[in-house]
């Protein structure tokens, strides 16, 4: 049995300046597609599972770029025109969509619903196509017509994402082994999610209803999409599809599942209300914390066990399209002088800035510099720090991911590691979040160390963090990838969302 292989991934802000280009895609093929056999990304996952299964994959091309503004149209349709002639040149018994959910180019805001709509007029009906997706998809009723079964990943960070990819690669398998058919049924609740972990809170709890329910169905998968709220398209939202097989449930009966899901989703949605910290706020309850441990006497300096406050910059994460140079958590640390309040000092890790890393490297280790740190894509996240800054460190920011996404590459640019005040503050050249602790171990910092560790991502740093931390605490200032999502003007939906508006309902 032969099963294609193919996908654009890309989570578009449209809020985001600039247009994303085929320049800003890293794209795989074939051989390169192949190598990813092993590592726990939805490539991965895919792989493996038709090795496992006996299945010979058809790797044709995969598309991914970071979270970022508008796709170029152009960019779109060579790679949609690229995986269709690819489909049109081989042989081939199934098809597996490795995608995201929430792609939006110039002049198509549902890629992937057009995109599994082009397979399937190519492949017809007898074909099965199955897609694997991320969990903050916009899903369409388009995607869902066009498509044999949907898998999300369940969890927030994405650890599963190679599972799902797995799981998309069984039912299509089965599908064309046993000439079965597989649907989807969709149910849209009208809520704009702020970024929800699923890993404590409502996030857990409600995740553990919709797999209790899954396991209670016969059906084959259930995925929640929280929906990506961070772009103006009229299917934004939070969304609950039902995969099923024909001779196991009805439309009626997966529907009435979905909705049902739905109906719970919408009944706790005051949970999902976020309570928003300003970086001043966040640093002040981190050093409260560090300091009712010092006050009980279980701190000392070389107390490494202890695990660190950990503050996360939620609004300022690559991971939903921003720049990652924003400054505002990074200057609150600053103010506070927590190098000097704290017995085990505190580390950032890390703002996006190119010029001030390549200034550092020109320098070298131990070099005092004169730096404009941060801040140089709008004015939305901060303004620069001006100061003099000591380098101690350098690398060449090729790292090697360890938690999310194991085994995957990750490729930051050069790294710096600056002493700001008695700040040891990390400089990367490539826009990511931080996933893991790879890019402090790399410029020699040990997290485990310091009292309070920062960094920018919104959930995804749990993978590594979670079971480190003494607690997190989220920072929520300015930045486009705010808890604060009724700041986004909305143009091109008129449906009433909660919670901007109180007289949305569902079902409505």
């Amino acid at each position: 049995m032969r099963i294609a292989i193919a996908g654009i991934s890309h989570e578009t802000n449209t809020y985001c300046q600039g247009v994303t280009t085929s320049a800003h895609f890293y794209v795989r093929r074939a051989q390169a597609m192949q190598a990813a056999a092993g590592q726990e990304t939805d490539i991965g996952g895919a792989m493996a599972a038709c090795e496992r299964l006996g299945a010979a994959a058809v790797p044709l091309m995969f598309a991914q770029a970071q979270p970022s503004g508008l796709i170029e149209r152009a960019t779109f349709e060579a790679f949609a025109n690229e995986i269709i002639q690819g489909l049109g040149s081989e042989s081939f018994d199934a098809v597996v969509l490795l995608l995201h959910g929430a792609g939006v180019a110039d002049g198509v805001a549902d890629i992937e619903g057009e995109l599994a709509a082009r397979v399937r007029q190519l492949v017809g009906e007898e074909i099965p196509v199955v897609a694997s997706f991320d969990l903050h998809g916009n899903i369409t009723q388009r995607m869902c017509d066009n498509l044999n079964g949907v898998f999300a990943c369940h969890h927030y960070p994405h650890i599963d994402l190679h599972v799902q990819a797995e799981a998309a690669v069984e039912l299509a398998v089965t599908l064309s082994r046993d000439k079965r058919k597989g649907r989807c049924s969709l149910a849209s609740i009208p809520m704009l999610l702020p970024t929800t972990t699923t890993f404590e809170g409502i996030g857990q709890s409600m995740l553990a209803e919709v797999l209790a329910q899954e396991a209670e169905t016969p059906c084959v998968d259930i995925s929640w999409f929280h929906g990506f709220p961070y772009t103006d398209i009229e299917h934004v939202g939070c969304s609950v599809v039902v995969s099923w097989l024909e001779d196991e449930m009805t439309q009626e009966q997966a529907s009435a599942v979905a909705r049902g899901v739905g109906q719970r989703l919408w009944d706790q949605r005051e949970a999902f209300r976020p309570t928003s910290l300003s970086a001043e706020q966040a640093v002040d309850t981190a050093v409260a914390e560090v300091e009712v441990e010092v006050d009980a006497g279980t701190d000392t300096i070389t107390d490494t066990g202890r695990g660190p406050v950990v503050i996360h910059e939620t609004s300022d994460n690559c991971g939903a399209g921003t720049p990652g140079d924003g400054t505002h958590l990074l200057r609150a640390m600053l103010d506070a002088g927590l190098a000097q309040r704290l017995p085990r000092g505190a580390c950032f890790g890390f703002v996006v800035d190119a010029i001030t890393a390549a200034q550092a490297h020109a320098a070298g280790v131990g070099a005092e510099i004169a730096i404009e740190l941060g801040a140089r894509t709008d004015d939305l996240h901060g303004t620069p720090i001006v100061t003099r800054a000591t380098v101690r460190a350098l690398h060449d920011g090729r790292l090697v991911l360890q938690h999310m996404f194991r085994g995957a590459p990750l490729k930051l640019g050069p790294l710096a590691r600056l002493d700001i005040d008695g700040l040891d503050v990390v400089v990367g050249s490539r826009r990511s979040q931080t996933f893991d602790k790879e890019p402090f171990l790399a410029v020699g910092i040990d997290v485990m160390r310091y009292d309070i560790v920062a960094l920018k991502s919104s959930n995804h740093f749990r993978g590594c963090f979670q079971n480190i931390a003494q607690r997190i605490v989220t920072a929520d200032p300015p930045g486009l990838s705010t808890h604060n999502i009724s700041v986004f003007p909305r143009q091109a939906t008129a449906r009433a969302f909660w919670p901007m508006n109180e007289q949305a309902s569902f079902p409505g």
